[in-house]
């Protein structure tokens, strides 16, 4: 055992610890030359750090430090090359060209929504297809030269949070071909250890807990988000129309809005779901009754900067009504805290379906739910079993990446330059 600690890649403890040592003050020498501040702070940094560790931990904390070190490195590749990938297709500009071209633009927006019926109607697996096809064609939309401005801001924690959202919905739109089984199959005994048919073994059933966590992607995702989109509906809807009426509808949206404030969130959900039942369509009320009054109240604090403004006003005097003032004056010049704060939100839904899912009250089985894959497997952990903590950590790492995302929105929404 000690001498399979001594080897790292091949080498000996003594050239593993010189070598290691050898490339951190190389780095932070090459850092200090060249002028490159943060890189010879982080630099040099980890080398101090690595000095204690080494002489509290031994060759085993340097090489923790290394591999976290290197899956960090690997993780700011990625995300530079993601990036430069956007960068590159918006500078291109094809939004405009879609835009600019009203057949192409109808055209691009239709199909997938005709395909999309299709399916439903006529049961052709087209359904993940057109999916797909509509979020690129959304996704084309925003290319151009002003996204490519932006995206050169961007910090690579916003690019890892863009990757990492864009595979999960590569997975959650695809699961069905990326899963080797389907997400109720049993096909081994409970437990089984992982082999080549089962990448991360079988949970509690003998069902393949990679192709569970692939459908999981899916299913706490597209609930998660479809309950953040009702819940932005209702609460933006409220505080536009507060903002531009105002007066006692004003005073009546606040006023429901702070009672139910008032009411702790997740008693509420379990409030509702108690009485009406852990179905599909209870969830995605009962979390935007929840988390409405939130958006209600941002919006109506927006919004109520805008109505203010001289072009309000005299888009009043023209004798626009209160659906072109929202569409056409306010909502436009409210567009980037909104959706600031749809992604936060988001992230505060995500984690009360866990929950709920967690505590039996949220999607029921045999449907792959990783709150719920978390609870039925956690007698694992008392084995020494991790395989628990992968839906934990599915949940963990969307829930970080989109807030990287968001922190990013926030800091461009609030007129902030970097220096």
């Amino acid at each position: 055992m000690e001498e399979t600690n001594a080897l790292v890649l091949g080498l000996s403890t003594t050239q593993f610890v010189i070598y290691y040592y050898l490339v951190l003050l190389g780095v932070s020498c090459a850092a200090a030359f060249y002028n490159k501040r943060q890189v010879f702070l982080l630099a040099f940094s980890l080398t101090l750090v690595s000095f204690v560790l080494g002489i509290v931990g031994g060759v085993g904390a340097l090489k923790a430090v290394a591999i976290c070190a290197g899956l960090l490195g690997f993780t700011a590749m990625v995300s530079y090359a993601f990036r430069e990938f956007l960068i590159q297709l918006a500078e291109s500009n094809v939004g405009a060209s879609f835009t600019g071209n009203p057949p192409l633009f109808y055209g691009g927006l239709l199909i997938p929504v005709a395909l999309f019926v299709l399916s439903a109607i006529m049961g052709w697996p087209l359904r993940e297809i057109s999916v797909a096809l509509f979020i690129v064609v959304i996704l084309l939309l925003a290319m151009t030269t002003e996204t490519a401005k932006e995206l050169r801001t961007a910090p690579l924690t916003a690019a890892f949070g863009m990757f990492v959202v864009f595979t999960y919905a590569i997975a959650g739109i695809f699961a069905p071909y990326i899963a080797p089984h389907g997400e109720a199959e049993v096909i081994s005994s409970a437990f089984a250890p992982a082999d080549s048919d089962m990448l991360l073994g079988a949970d509690q059933l003998g069902r393949d807990m990679f192709s569970r966590i692939v459908y999981g992607a899916r299913n706490s995702v597209g609930l998660a988000l479809t309950a953040t989109i009702a819940a932005f509906v209702l609460g933006a809807g409220a505080g536009l129309l507060a903002a531009t009426k105002g007066g006692w509808f004003d005073q009546l949206m606040g006023r429901v809005a702070d009672v139910i404030m008032s009411i702790p969130s997740l008693i509420f959900a379990l409030l509702m779901l108690s009485i009406f039942g852990p179905s599909t369509p209870v969830i995605i009320c009962a979390v935007a009754v929840i988390y409405a009054p939130r958006v209600f109240r941002l919006t109506r604090a927006v919004a109520g900067n805008v109505v203010v403004m001289d072009y309000i006003e005299a888009a009043k005097l023209r004798g626009e009504g209160t659906g072109y003032l929202i569409r056409r004056e306010i909502l436009p010049n409210s567009t980037a805290p909104l959706v600031a704060e749809f992604g936060l939100e988001f992230c505060f839904v995500f984690l009360l379906v866990a929950g709920l899912s967690f505590l039996g009250l949220g999607i029921q089985p045999p449907t792959a739910d990783w709150g719920s894959m978390v609870r039925e497997n956690a007698t694992l952990i008392s084995f020494g079993d991790i395989t628990p903590l992968i839906p934990a950590a599915a949940i963990a790492l969307l829930t970080v990446a989109v807030n990287f995302v968001v922190d990013w929105m926030l800091f461009r929404s609030s007129g902030l330059k970097e220096q």
